[in-house]
């Protein structure tokens, strides 16, 4: 499923990754850890004029085309203000501005909730998350957002391809290969039905994958319960190390196709943020691999002109 290529350095083994599937190619470097470059973790504090919170997430947020916004549990879900998609979702998970640890139910819900906004269009979905500034979270109040496009992002296109074509050239699903291979790796989490393990490959740091049995958003409903408490499970483990920010996407194929896929849920941990610094990386960047750019190249142009007048 991937190769290693082991290097010895001054400072130890550095390891080039990749991916025979898609070829994605990684970098680990063990000692790095070493730097100790993550942050003590704060609870971020509340504010009067973030517009997610109760006082204001019904006055200063849009609703659906019907007058409406979804409303399951504490989490709230409506279109975005600023989109990058052409159905572009956001999804208040709770009530309260920050919390000490998510429950099943508040990501039940919000997955619940993304799941019916994304249905109302027909592309390629996905559902995301960015917790914390450094995770690329410009709010703070934890949301998801969900996204979908009549093309899929560079990440869901890649494997969607590569699966075509294990399926065509083998037979079977090459997600039905990893999940036996995973099972019997040091890499292995938990569960069964959605197998959890740590990425062979990972794209970014500690990033865990889960493997759902089903390829497309309409056949959600009866794995959101159990996909909210592998979520909540990595999450604690994350925790556990240490870590808080992260980011997670889960990849959909189109509804009503087959091409061997199916749809997975990445997760991947980010540095602890500090009072100085927000990241301009977020879940499109690291785990779509389509980075959302504000300034048309064109427009350059013509403020460099501008600029030296």
């Amino acid at each position: 499923m991937f190769t290693v290529s082991d290097v010895v350095t001054g400072r130890g083994i550095l390891q080039y990754r990749e991916e025979n599937l898609t070829g994605l190619r990684c970098r680990i470097s063990p000692e790095r850890l070493k730097r100790h470059i993550d942050q003590t973790f704060r609870v971020p504090e509340g504010s009067g004029t973030c517009p997610f919170c109760r006082e204001n997430i019904f006055s200063i947020t849009p609703t659906f085309a019907d007058g409406n916004r979804i409303l399951k549990g504490e989490s709230v879900t409506f279109p975005n203000m600023f989109p990058f998609a052409e159905w572009h979702t956001v999804t208040v998970i709770t009530r309260d501005h920050s919390v000490p640890a998510f429950t099943r139910q508040h990501i039940a819900d919000a997955l619940m909730a993304q799941t019916e906004s994304l249905l109302r269009f027909d592309g390629y979905p996905s559902i995301n998350w960015n917790f914390l500034p450094s995770a690329g979270a410009s709010i703070v109040h934890p949301h998801m957002q969900g996204i979908a496009d009549q093309r899929p992002t560079w990440m869901t296109e890649r494997y969607l391809s590569a699966c075509e074509e294990y399926h065509k050239k083998h037979g079977n699903r090459y997600w039905d290969a990893v999940q036996e291979q995973e099972r019997s790796s040091d890499r292995y989490l938990f569960g069964d039905e959605i197998l959890w393990s740590a990425h062979a490959v990972p794209v970014g740091e500690r990033e865990v994958r889960g493997i759902l049995p089903i390829a497309s958003l309409i056949e959600m409903d009866p794995y959101i319960d159990l996909l909210a408490r592998g979520i909540l499970e990595v999450l604690s483990f994350y925790r556990a190390l240490g870590t808080y920010a992260f980011n997670m996407s889960v990849f959909f194929d189109k509804a009503g196709k087959d091409n061997g896929f199916r749809a997975f849920c990445s997760l991947v941990s980010r540095i602890n943020p500090n009072p100085a610094s927000m990241s301009d990386s977020a879940f499109m960047e690291r785990l779509h691999f389509e980075p959302v750019i504000m300034t048309l190249p064109e427009d350059m142009g013509l403020f460099y002109r501008k600029e030296k007048r």
